[in-house]
């Protein structure tokens, strides 16, 4: 297979393109610098398309050094065929690949290998061949071999011997395989341990090819939890004749081969095909739930930062208090305090604290945990707002991942003498003011904007969360005299260690004047400078480019279109003697539009509110302003400003904005105008609709 070639065809460019593309990556380019300053090369990939083409450029490299392995063991076998590698060069995955080599994989002791031991292999290759069952029972019976069996016993090992070469066969399980997914069903029923959550799937059956991911998840979740047995069910006549139907006996041993093959089925067979089938389903939809979190995130990171406002945050608590941390407009940390809401004389003394402490730090807006009591939180919040006729708004903040972070070494380090409590408001408040600093800080699986984080793969969940995190972080770009260690570790040719190094010269030697003293830093040499540069801010720079997304490459070509002096057709002879491609030349024009700019600005405001709703106030029919909380395979879940979030139906979605993906249609932190079309106060259901 030419890799090349096969990804160029996939990734619509051509062979000298996608050559090109490589290469780059070979010369220890990353992806977002690639993305962002080689799209002449790319033809203007995004670096969600390039992650992708390395990955599968990753599985295709991974590919072929397997076939190379194989062929390299059945050459020292003697057993490689021109047929055998012609079934490998066509293999397109690793299951067909293993499906090939498995009649040559090195066993252990298993009954036809013991069988095989007593001299009975040949006698199995008789049974396949086209002589007769006479003739074949004649040569069973006056077998000669070293260990003394009965006729019955040499049978039985001819059987265990044929149905090991049944279990064998590739096309024997491409076949079935094939039919499975096409016809099988999953059967699930309660299990030995007793979980009503799992209710919906006690005597269920649901066919394997229509089977969603969510469903997926939640059946492997309960088997694994012992309150669930999952299996795969199929017509077991119709496998044992499709078995048949490849070995073709002759008539008078298809009794005995119907014999075999329902063993092999059973014995050998199913359970290895329904292990790899189940996995593949798994598999798949372990990588739609990524893909779903993926999605999910990078809005919530690239959300808009809330500037120069000084934050009094609160994470709810109920026994133990709403803790409360003050930060100033640049997130610095300046007191804390307790508000006790859960009774009277304690709620009595919090309705004088609040007010003095918005007073006294003329605080801009208030940041609210999104977790437990955050609903009666708000609504104290938003009574003595009105109470005190105070001109002050709050945002209800999503708290995920607060309290990892809030016992993190980093944690620790930065604030040694608070409370972890403390530390949370601290994050709760910072992610208002500024989400992708803050959220950096944590291990993105624990920000919870995904489904069944807990039961997905921890590496290939990190990894494309890694991924995603540091598009945005380059997307947007960071101040180099104010990021922390965690948000300079993302962006790229920038490791942790070089980070600190940063942070390192800057607490050593001042901020950074201008982007070329960046190249004095321990671990930056001209190829970390060169993939980094471009995302550094430096807004104290004399030099205005520094606080652009301009790369320093290209200061020339940037600094002839600031040229006031000079003409139009002046400008562009100069440029195009320096051979500038339009693409460069139109994302250098953007950055000079509106140097230092957020592109997070681009996508709105901060939704801040002043008054709370309570249940009570819900009716059929009622429209409401909601922002999307969280996005996954069957709706979005949207928070209307009550205790609970309530669902968008996939159905109602698509009803609206026409068919396709749903993640397509809505995302989070996107504001949207819903009305109740279902509300059951009881349960605390609410089904919402897009107006």
């Amino acid at each position: 297979m030419n890799i090349t070639n096969r990804l160029a065809e996939e990734f619509q460019r051509t062979p000298e393109v996608m050559e090109s593309i490589l290469a780059l990556f070979d010369e220890g380019n990353t992806i977002p610098f690639v993305a962002r300053y080689r799209k002449e090369v790319t033809r203007n990939m995004e670096d969600e398309t390039l992650r992708a083409l390395t990955e599968r450029r990753n599985l295709l490299v991974s590919l072929e050094e397997r076939k190379a392995t194989i062929v390299k063991t059945l050459m020292e076998q003697e057993n490689l065929t021109e047929k055998i590698q012609e079934d490998l060069d066509k293999a397109e995955t690793m299951a067909e690949l293993e499906d090939i080599y498995r009649p040559y994989k090195p066993k252990k002791r298993t009954r036809a290998t013991i069988a095989k031991e007593k001299g009975l292999e040949p006698f199995a290759m008789e049974f396949l061949s086209n002589h007769t069952m006479e003739k074949f029972e004649h040569a069973l019976e006056t077998a000669e071999l070293e260990e003394e069996l009965s006729y019955e016993e040499k049978l039985q090992g001819v059987k265990d011997i044929v149905a090991e070469i049944y279990q064998d066969n590739a096309t024997v399980r491409m076949i079935l395989k094939k039919f499975l997914k096409r016809n099988a069903v999953f059967y699930t029923e309660a299990g030995k341990v007793e979980d009503a959550t799992f209710a919906m799937y006690f005597d269920r059956k649901e066919k394997y090819s229509r089977a969603q991911n969510h469903r997926i998840l939640a059946m492997d979740r309960g088997e694994k939890l012992g309150a669930l047995k999952v299996s795969l069910q199929a017509e077991e006549e119709v496998l044992i004749s499709l078995i048949l139907q490849v070995f073709r006996p002759q008539e008078d041993k298809k009794e005995m081969a119907k014999e075999i093959a329902k063993d092999s089925l059973k014995r050998l067979i199913f359970p290895s095909v329904e292990r790899e089938l189940r996995g593949e389903k798994t598999e798949e939809a372990q990588k739609s739930a990524i893909e779903v979190f993926g999605k999910n995130l990078r809005p919530l990171l690239l959300s808009p930062p809330l500037r120069n406002a000084r934050i009094l945050a609160i994470d709810p608590g109920v026994r133990t208090g709403c803790k409360v941390a003050i930060l100033d407009e640049y997130g610095l940390y300046l007191e804390n305090s307790i508000l006790y809401l859960n009774d009277k004389k304690g709620e009595e003394r919090a309705k004088k604290i609040l007010p003095e402490l918005l007073k006294k730090y003329k605080i801009d807006a208030i940041a609210i945990g999104s977790g437990t009591a955050s609903y009666e939180t708000e609504l104290f919040v938003s009574t003595v707002l009105k109470e005190n006729k105070m001109d002050v708004e709050y945002a209800i903040v999503n708290e995920d991942g607060a309290s990892v972070y809030s016992a993190s070494p980093l944690a620790k380090e930065e604030f040694p003498d608070l409370d972890v409590t403390v530390r949370g408001a601290i994050s709760i408040g910072r992610r208002l003011q500024d989400p992708l600093a803050e959220l950096v800080k944590i291990e993105p699986r624990h920000i919870g904007v995904g489904q069944y984080q807990h039961d997905l793969d921890r590496k290939s969940l990190d990894e494309k969360l890694s991924g995603v995190i540091e598009a945005c972080v380059n997307h947007v770009g960071v101040n180099i005299n104010t990021a922390s260690v965690p948000l300079l570790s993302h962006i790229s040719g920038i490791t942790k260690k070089t980070a600190q190094n940063i942070v390192d010269y800057r607490n050593e030697n001042g901020p950074f004047e201008n982007r070329k003293q960046i190249k004095d830093v321990k671990g930056i040499g001209p190829k970390a400078f060169e993939q980094a540069a471009g995302f550094l801010r430096i807004p104290e720079s004399t030099e205005i480019l520094d606080n652009t997304g301009v790369h320093p490459e290209s200061y020339e070509i940037a600094r002839i279109l600031m040229n006031e002096e000079l003409s139009n057709s002046e400008k562009a002879e100069k440029i195009k003697a320096l051979d500038v491609g339009e693409l460069t030349l139109e994302d250098i024009k953007k950055e000079l539009e509106k140097p230092g700019r957020d592109v997070r600005e681009d996508l709105g405001n901060v939704a801040l509110k002043r008054t709370a709703m309570e249940m009570k106030d819900l009716k059929e029919g009622l429209k409401l302003q909601g922002v999307v909380r969280n996005v996954v395979d069957f709706g979005a879940f949207v928070d209307i400003g009550i205790k609970k979030s309530g669902l968008l139906h996939i159905g109602k979605i698509l009803e609206k904005r026409g068919g396709g993906s749903i993640y397509d249609k809505v995302e989070v932190g996107e504001s949207l105008e819903v009305e109740i079309i279902t509300l059951d106060l009881e349960r605390e259901r609410i089904a919402l609709a897009l107006v």
